[in-house]
Parts: C-alpha cells; structure tokens; sequence
C-alpha cells in the first residue's frame, strides 16, 4: 500500500517555508489530537501521521532527503525506527506536540488552555467588566464642551465584608482541593494537563464562612452617579473613557472601566459634516441683486456675512472658524452657508408696477430666459 505524501498530509505546497510548516502542522494537530477525539482511532492514527510528517520536514536534511527519495530515504531496520539523514528514528508523536506547543512537563497553558479549558491563576482574583453608557448630547453641547451628571447600575464591593466575601471575624481559608494552587491536574490519555479548580474558580482560597449580605460574592449592585467632563469636538460615536468605574473585581481583581459612548441629536438648523457645519438662509431678491450685509446665527453668537450684488440662489459662503472644534486640538472648522432667494407670491399695485418698468428696461419682456441658456436650448425647439 502505498504512503501518503508528507507534504499532502499536512496540506501545504512542496516550497513551503518553516512557518509556514509549523502554522500547517499546529492547526492540524490541534483537529486530530486523541483528546480531543477519544476512541477515535482514525484521528489518533492520522495524528501520528502528520507529527512524523512534520518531523521529517522541518529539519533540512530530512527534507531533503525525502524530496530526492521519498519514503524510501527513511526505511531501515526496526519497526517504527526508520532511519534518514541526521541519525536517529522518529519521536514520539507527542514529544513534537510538547515541543511546537512549549508545552513542558504536563504544565498549564498555551495550546491545553484553548483546547481544554485551562487557565486559572492561581489567587489573582478576577477582574470586572467594564461597562458601557450611552449618552446623548445636543449639537451645542458638542461644539463648547458640557459637564454631564449620569446614574447607572454595577457591581460595587461590598461594604460589609469589604469585598472579600467573608462574614466579618471570618476569614479565608486554603482551598482543600487544589491546596492553593488554583489549578487541578486531570489525565487526557497520554497527557496531562491542568485547568482552574472549580471548588476556588482559581483563587486558591475558600471563604469559611460566607458574607451576609453579599452571600460570599464581594459585591452588590447599586445605583451610582458620576460627573462627566464633554471635550468640545465630540462626534457620534465618540467614546470618553472613565477609568475604574467599571465593575468591581472578585477576589482582589481590578475594577473595569467606564465607557461613555456619545450620540449628538439633531439640530433644527445646523447639519454636521465633519469638523465644518452647514446651514440655509432664505434672502430677499431685492439683498440678492442689490447686494448688502446680513447677520447669522452661529454656534457660538451671531455672525455677520456680505452679500455680494447678483448673487444667485443657491450660492455658497464661507464663515471661516465658525464651526465644530477639533476633538485633537487642530484647526477649527467652518460654517458653511448657503442662500436661497425668496421670490414674493404677492405683490401691491405699487411694486407690480416698479417691476413691470424694471422689466421693460431691462428687455425682460422680449428674453424672459438669460440668453445663455437659449443659446444652450436652441437645439430642443
């Protein structure tokens, strides 16, 4: 019966480099380990397999060989002892897993962690989670910056047992079943491995005698408030970190973080766009065509803008440094203005007949269109 190829077992190219031999090798041991299969004689073969493929091709000399003879570079003498290049047989198969993994002497960590569930640290204590809080701010608030006072719910320490989750003139004691260590050793077959101990869920103690008022948990849930400094600048999505007040750890871990997340509501008159604001002005035809000065609102007080004679509706102006702050210190932004012209809907005899004599001077009467339009529309008629 004929072998499978190395290269095919681990499925990578014939080139393939080191890395990429370990990064092919790993995942697969990972996918055929006995333990992660048992009694699943298949996987334990094909594990065997690919830890010999890998050993034949990570070293050079091997490799070589094995590129110029295939598998007949390495039969010899002795069942499961072939030789090659480099002297010597073929390891144990775990032996290579130990060694790609760092894994040494059956300790905690790494590979067994993530396949097996290891990883407890031994009375570190478990840290809190932090917490998110949505709050939502006007536009002006967002441009000078406010001072916000917000209430939430978390896990605090408790005030009875100070967080130790032991009645007062009780204290800790080691735990009986991991004798402090906060891990267990447990046989996965050939291997041994370790995980977090669950009478201690890792802190190496166990309380006597639990608190009463948190029933041994260190915490209790309470409403807090807090003062929240706005930065000017901020934009949706903005996150304003508060550092530890988050959730309260257990067992002496790290309180978490507080993270504000920020939503700007819409404005009646400005639209957003970036550091810059936008805005529409209705103006009366008579400013538009004679030209003049107009005051605007901005964000930060009245601004005033020149209105040039013939401006057409639809135009745009520019109030340098009127928009929103730099959340980063730079340049401020602007605030961009557009006009719109106002035609009248009605008009007193007075004014239809001033009108009427603009538009007999000015030949409207004969050219109701600008003559570049009907030189542009000549061919539609």
């Amino acid at each position: 019966m004929a072998k499978e190829d190395y290269y095919e077992l681990l499925g990578v190219q014939k080139g393939a480099s080191e890395d990429e031999l370990k990064k092919a090798y790993r995942k697969k041991a990972v996918q055929f380990h006995p333990d992660k299969n048992p009694g699943n004689k298949q996987a334990e073969e094909m594990f065997k397999k690919i830890s010999h493929a890998y050993e034949v091709l990570k070293d050079p000399e091997k490799r070589a060989a094995y590129d110029r003879y295939g598998h007949a570079a390495f039969e010899g003498a002795g069942a499961g002892a072939p030789r090659g290049p480099g002297g010597g047989g073929f390891h144990d198969p775990f032996d290579i897993f130990r060694e790609v993994f760092g894994q040494q002497g059956g300790g905690g960590g790494g590979i067994f962690e993530e396949m097996f569930g290891g990883g407890g640290r031994g009375g570190g204590g478990q840290d809190g989670s932090d917490l998110r809080y949505d709050l939502e701010i006007s536009l002006e608030e967002a441009a000078r910056g406010a001072e916000r006072e917000i209430s939430f719910r978390k896990h605090v320490a408790c005030d009875r047992c100070d967080g130790s989750g032991a009645e007062p003139g009780s204290k800790k004691i080691t735990c009986p079943t991991c004798r402090g260590a906060g891990q267990v050793r447990r046989s996965g077959g050939i291997i041994t491995f370790t995980q977090t101990c669950p009478t201690c869920a890792g802190t190496g103690t166990k309380i006597e005698k639990p608190c009463t008022q948190c029933r041994g948990d260190g915490r209790m849930l309470k409403t807090t408030k807090l003062n929240v400094r706005i930065p000017p600048g901020v934009d949706n999505g903005s996150r304003l970190r508060s550092s530890g007040n988050g959730e309260a750890g257990i067992g002496g871990g790290q309180t978490g973080d507080l993270y504000i997340v920020i939503s700007v509501k819409e404005h009646e008159l400005f639209e957003r766009q970036g550091d810059d604001l936008f805005c529409e002005i209705p103006i009366k035809f008579t400013l538009a065509s004679l030209g003049g000065s107009i005051e605007v609102p901005t964000l930060f007080g009245k601004g005033s803008l020149k209105i040039p004679a013939g401006t057409q509706s639809g135009t745009t102006f520019r109030l340098r440094e009127k928009g929103m702050p730099s959340l980063r210190g730079g340049r401020q932004g602007d605030q961009l203005v557009r006009v719109q012209v106002e035609v009248p809907q009605s008009l007193t005899s007075e004014q239809r007949r001033i009108l009427e004599e603009f538009a007999r001077i000015s030949g409207d009467a004969s050219e109701p269109t600008s003559r570049s339009f009907f030189e542009k529309a000549k061919k539609f008629f």
